[in-house]
């Protein structure tokens, strides 16, 4: 059973120059993917939902496809806070977000805000996101608090962005590349992988149906032997 679902959106880019449309029109299109995934997560019983959506390393990108990105995140967030509350999901995000521009960190902290009660399940954006960023932030946490006595690995997750949430079950990765691109190093030390040639914009329920099936016929042994 997946509890926590991880998914790496790639393909956005890809997706919109097969088209002969821009960068930005392949933005936009992924965005309007976030409730697809979400309402097809819901269906299959998952209770958290980590969304990889903007990336430290993706502020290096032109001026304009960043300005559309931090639009469409503001976007998402006013316009789906109906539906947020409608089927009672909570938004949550996780990364440096006090690098995003004012306008799209007021309406991340207002349907944040609005939502904390909701319990069906959890969104959680990472954004302005890089995990080897959440581990330094753990730790320089950790030498704030002037720590003298050893920590456990328990002891660190509470350092990290989101404690409260668990660890993913599954990560997919749309788009077809074979890597981690700096996310959740820590969390997803024993998740399975599933990695597929749709890009983001095409995911749809039966993609997410077939990444489920995948992980329910593996044998997860996290580090040790299967019992018989």
């Amino acid at each position: 059973m997946v509890n926590h679902l991880a998914i790496i959106m790639d393909g956005n880019g890809r997706w919109a120059e097969e088209r002969g449309l821009t960068r930005s029109d392949g933005h936009k299109a992924g965005a309007r993917q976030i409730g697809v995934a979400a309402r097809a997560a819901m269906k299959a019983g998952i209770k958290y939902l980590t969304l990889y959506a903007f990336s430290t390393e993706n502020w290096k990108r032109p001026e304009p496809e960043v300005s559309c990105l931090m639009g469409l995140i503001q976007e998402f967030a006013q316009s789906e806070l109906p539906n947020m509350m409608r089927d009672g999901v909570r938004l949550r995000t996780i990364g440096r977000t006090g690098d995003l521009p004012l306008a799209s960190r007021m309406a991340l902290e207002f349907a944040i805000k609005q939502t904390e009660k909701n319990d069906k399940l959890t969104i959680n954006i990472a954004l302005s996101y890089g995990g080897r960023a959440e581990i330094v932030d753990a730790v320089n946490k950790v030498i704030a608090e002037k720590r003298t006595t050893p920590l456990t690995e328990a002891d660190f997750v509470s350092y990290l962005y989101a404690p409260d949430i668990p660890d993913p079950d599954l990560l997919i990765r749309t788009g077809g590349e074979m890597r981690l691109s700096n996310f959740l190093l820590w969390e997803l030390s024993y998740a399975e992988f599933y990695v597929t040639d749709t890009y983001w914009p095409d995911f749809t329920e039966e993609t997410l149906a077939d990444a489920l099936a995948s992980f329910g016929g593996r044998k997860r042994r996290f580090g040790g032997l299967n019992k018989k």
